[in-house]
């Protein structure tokens, strides 16, 4: 049941604040989201969030703020609309309680076939740009999969083991 009211609130949160809590630069020529990273240091996940009240609410329950993860174009700022990339899906696995992310289309729709749950938070991505690199740890139950625009911790990862699966998505910084 507990788990349960906390993944409730988690929704709740996430619908209700994701449309308003969007931390825009202050850059004047373009708009661009800031997505933060956390990470719960009880399962191993990484969850990435456009939402400071997704954010904080997690990092009252124990997850640890890292910050910010990368910059995406702002979707309201027809000005660079050109340039903005597909959406990136988070899903929910409400059997291992890990999120996964993908651009995929079929991706998602697979995933949902098998269980997955649309967790309803969209993240913008840019069509060109940074790459945000895609790995998974076959050893992992919970946050088997990782993203990171750094290659150190990319190549880092490799060497403990991860699998390298490519160029998940790209961010503008």
């Amino acid at each position: 049941m507990k788990k349960f009211l906390t993944l409730l609130t988690v929704s709740v949160t996430i619908i209700v604040g994701h449309g308003f809590t969007n931390k825009v630069s202050a850059d004047t020529t373009s708009k661009e989201i800031i997505i933060d990273r956390v990470y719960n240091p009880n399962t191993g996940e990484h969850l990435f969030t456009p939402s400071i009240f997704e954010e904080s609410y997690l990092i009252d329950i124990g997850w640890q703020g890292e910050g910010n993860a990368f910059f995406v174009p702002d979707p309201t700022d027809t000005g660079t609309s050109s340039d903005n990339g597909p959406y990136l899906r988070r899903l929910y696995n409400p059997n291992a309680g890990e999120h996964f992310y993908t651009a995929s289309g079929y991706e998602a729709n697979y995933l949902v076939n098998h269980g997955w749950k649309r967790d309803f938070v969209t993240i913008p991505t840019a069509k060109k740009g940074i790459p945000a690199y895609r790995l998974y740890n076959p050893n992992a139950k919970v946050g088997s999969h990782h993203y990171t625009t750094s290659a150190y911790e990319r190549d880092s990862l490799v060497k403990m083991g991860w699998k390298y699966e490519g160029v998940g998505f790209y961010v503008l910084r």
